[in-house]
């Protein structure tokens, strides 16, 4: 049997537990939050008094900052673009809407929540070119990306648990950042939405230790690959207006380092977390190839964290069309 048809034999044999999955880490819509949870009520009277406050409050915060919040709402924006891939993903049937294509649609659902509260949040702020903005984020999404992991669900799954929980570090570090400035309303939203992030990274992390308990040597060496080409984060192909791709997402990143949002550090964190969590060590009857893997994985942390301490992080700040200084 091809590796293929093994694949779609493990995700058809998992997808009568996906319903149990999305009771288990999926919210009801009536009972989760709302973007309107966290933003001034249009209906209310006080509308403007409480979007003053929320244009009072953003002057604390500096410009570094913004980028960051900027780019982490345009990255949540580009949302269509990750339903579609995984979508695609094999197993994954949107036209029979069989249960792995109804965990993509609710798990879509809700983090179609966090780019809406976000942006009117920096909408309102009054301190981003919302214009510019709004180019980059249909730039995301009509330049599409490509993270390495073709229709496999297996890579697809390693990839969702890893950047699942990078998101959450991203978001809990912007909520501390918010409250430090004495923006509470902003870092309860950031705190929420990375609580979230933390939910579906538990899910995406349950469907490989899954796999992993059905095809181990498989599953092992698709983590490997993962790790081999390096995970990419979503808004890789990020660019400004302008038509060109451009360094947008190279000091975007090195923005996030800057602050200590999300660090190479916390990259190989990541990895270790992961490791630690699918007990690779202790997984059993894998073939020769897969145990070369194994080697390979518990020793990579070591090997990154030694890389990561080399890396120099620009001091001074790009100047983005996202965010004006001169409104700071």
């Amino acid at each position: 049997m091809s590796l293929k048809n093994v694949r779609l034999e493990v995700m058809q044999f998992l997808e009568k537990d996906v319903d149990a999955l999305i009771q288990k880490y999926l919210i009801p819509i009536d009972t989760i939050w709302q973007p309107s949870d966290f933003l001034p009520n249009s209906e209310s009277d006080t509308f403007f008094e409480e979007v003053k406050e929320i244009r009072e409050l953003s002057k604390e915060l500096p410009y570094d900052f913004w980028v960051v919040l900027v780019g982490d709402m345009i990255t949540e924006e580009a949302l269509p673009t990750y339903e579609s891939w995984l979508m695609e993903v094999e197993g994954v049937d949107q036209v029979e809407r069989n249960g792995w294509s109804k965990w993509v649609r609710h798990w879509t659902a809700e983090e179609n929540r966090h780019g809406d509260v976000l942006n009117k949040y920096l909408y309102l702020s009054g301190r981003v070119n919302m214009r510019e903005i709004e180019k980059t984020t249909q730039h995301l999404i009509a330049d599409g990306f490509d993270i390495g992991t073709d229709r496999d669900p297996y890579k697809n799954f390693i990839y969702t648990s890893f950047q699942e929980l990078a998101t959450y570090v991203s978001h809990n570090r912007v909520a501390k950042l918010a409250k430090e400035k004495g923006n509470k309303q902003l870092s309860k939203m950031c705190k929420i939405i990375s609580g979230d992030e933390m939910r579906h990274h538990h899910a995406y992390s349950e469907f490989v230790e899954r796999i992993f308990a059905v095809d181990p040597s498989q599953m092992m060496l698709a983590f490997q690959y993962m790790m081999k080409q390096k995970i990419t984060m979503p808004a890789h192909f990020l660019r400004e207006s302008g038509g060109k791709v451009s360094t947008a997402f190279e000091e975007f990143s090195n923005t996030a380092q800057r602050i200590g949002v999300y660090t190479s550090l916390d990259y190989v964190e990541i990895l270790e977390k992961l490791i630690k969590r699918w007990e690779i060590d202790k997984i059993t009857d894998l073939n020769d190839e897969a145990e070369k893997a194994r080697d390979y994985l518990m020793k990579l942390p070591g090997r990154m964290l030694r890389l990561a301490d080399r890396i120099k992080i620009p001091e001074n700040s790009y100047q983005f069309k996202w965010v004006e200084p001169a409104k700071l």
